[in-house]
């Protein structure tokens, strides 16, 4: 059985990863999870903040992530970015407690982060895990996924 659930996670497709403008339904701030403190932090002096996020519906797929960051625009705001799965689904989980965070020179700031994906026409749950790479200079985010062996 453990093989033939691997087998089936080898031949899934990796969904794209969405970056898209924050302002929609998803990033309003009652979706954030509290306690607050537990679902937000700050890198970079504070110039770069993830901010976990439960929409609650879907209900197998509510969780997103806000990252906001810069470049700055003319009024000192920073860009803000919402990061779903596949349109406006995010994930089924998100383990932000065990996001880590790195920085490159050549490539900016790097963020992983474990999250759980449900497919629906495979009525199947994996681990996956996210890799972030922020150049903060550009504001260009880039997202990638590694799906556990389970």
């Amino acid at each position: 059985m453990r093989a033939a659930l691997a087998l089936l996670a080898l031949s899934l497709p990796a969904t794209a990863q969405e970056v898209s403008d924050c302002g929609d339904w998803r990033t309003q701030a009652r979706n954030i999870p509290e306690p607050w403190e537990a679902s937000t932090r700050s890198f970079a002096n504070g110039d770069v903040r993830l901010v976990l996020l439960d929409t609650i519906e879907p209900a197998a797929a509510p969780t997103h992530l806000m990252i906001l960051s810069p470049p700055f625009d003319e009024l000192g705001s920073r860009q803000c970015k919402v990061l779903s799965r596949e349109g406006q689904a995010g994930w089924a989980g998100m383990q932000f407690e065990r996001l880590e965070a790195g920085y490159d020179p050549a490539r900016g700031l790097t963020f992983t982060l474990p999250a759980m994906i449900w497919l629906p026409e495979k009525n199947f749950v994996n681990s996956t895990l996210l890799s972030i790479t922020l150049n903060q200079s550009t504001g260009e985010i880039t997202v990638s996924q590694q799906l556990g062996n389970e």
